[in-house]
């Protein structure tokens, strides 16, 4: 019983070893492809990462002691069939789905804003009339488009006014990446499948509107000396789910000329400013972004991913 119970727990240490690369994340590059699948960027963000033991050790099953039988019984027999199972479903399973070419969805990603905490879109509505959510939900696409652009530039500035301070800065650091090792994640053939609005919330000085935003991409980095091909396909669809959360300064009000930012006055000189063109004022000098006039940028989850053929 002793012998049984090692290589049982022998065996179920090689089917865990097998199956963990299966769990890893992959690594495309940028916010758009699966670097940011499986986790969120926000103005309070966390980071993770994941890492696969070595394949190729090797486990030594017990021998048992030198009083027990040398022979081979009923009970070796039994328990080499349930490793062999156990081997060879594991490395089925790993197969089946890291395949290349298939449609198979990856791992769960982030976890989604749970329904429980949002509240319905009507009562955003009674306090705010000019709220129109198919215009916003028409921004969101459109906003979407604009950030792969300028992620594939290497510029992040003209995205500025649509962020939060924190979230601008997480992005541009990583963008700073890609500059330093002289490579660009290109993001081609781009399509916003669908957005919705799920709902919104409150929290602390802010309103929050969390949206579902789908879309399919081809996500690619290549050297800029070379043009070799580093990461991901220029061919392969990538198919992508993100949570957007965006927030706007508590009891703010959609004003009645329409989505686009139109001219303010800069809070730290009173100076006028289009937040449209710019993000700097050009007086003082002084960031501004357009939380206190319009939804801004504050926290993007990667929810699920699959490959297309």
């Amino acid at each position: 019983m002793k012998k049984l119970r090692c290589v049982v727990v022998a065996s179920l240490l090689v089917g865990v070893l097998l199956l963990t690369p299966s769990l890893a994340f992959g690594s495309a590059g940028g916010f758009t492809g699966s670097s940011s699948y499986g986790g969120s960027s926000s103005s309070s963000s966390s980071s993770s990462s994941s890492s696969s033991g070595s394949s190729g050790g090797f486990l030594i099953l017990p021998t048992g002691s030198s009083s027990s039988s040398d022979g081979f019984d009923v009970a070796d027999a039994v328990v080499a069939v349930l490793v062999v199972a156990v081997i060879f479903g594991v490395v089925f399973y790993f197969t089946k789905h890291q395949r290349k070419g298939s449609n198979v969805a990856e791992p769960a990603g982030a976890e989604p804003t749970p329904d429980s905490i949002l509240l319905p879109i009507a009562e955003l509505q009674s306090a705010d009339p000019e709220f129109n959510q198919v215009k916003v939900e028409e921004k969101i696409a459109n906003l979407y488009v604009q950030m792969q652009d300028a992620w594939t530039a290497k510029d992040f500035e003209p995205m500025r006014p649509y962020f939060t301070a924190q979230l601008y800065a997480q992005f541009d650091r990583l963008l700073d990446d890609y500059r330093t090792a002289k490579k660009t994640n290109y993001v081609d053939n781009i399509a916003v499948l669908e957005v919705t609005i799920r709902g919104w919330y409150e929290q602390d000085d802010n309103d929050c509107l969390v949206a579902r935003v789908r879309t399919r991409i081809n996500d690619y980095t290549l050297d800029d000396k070379t043009g070799e091909l580093l990461e991901g396909s220029k061919t392969r669809e990538v198919f992508m789910e993100h949570e957007y959360i965006l927030v706007r300064t508590k009891g703010s009000l959609t004003r009645k000329q329409g989505d686009e930012f139109d001219s303010q006055h800069c809070p730290n000189c009173g100076a006028p400013l289009d937040l449209a063109a710019s993000a700097k004022c050009s007086y003082c000098g002084s960031i501004i972004t357009a939380k206190d006039y319009d939804w801004v940028l504050s926290v993007v989850k990667g929810v699920s991913q699959q490959f297309g053929s």
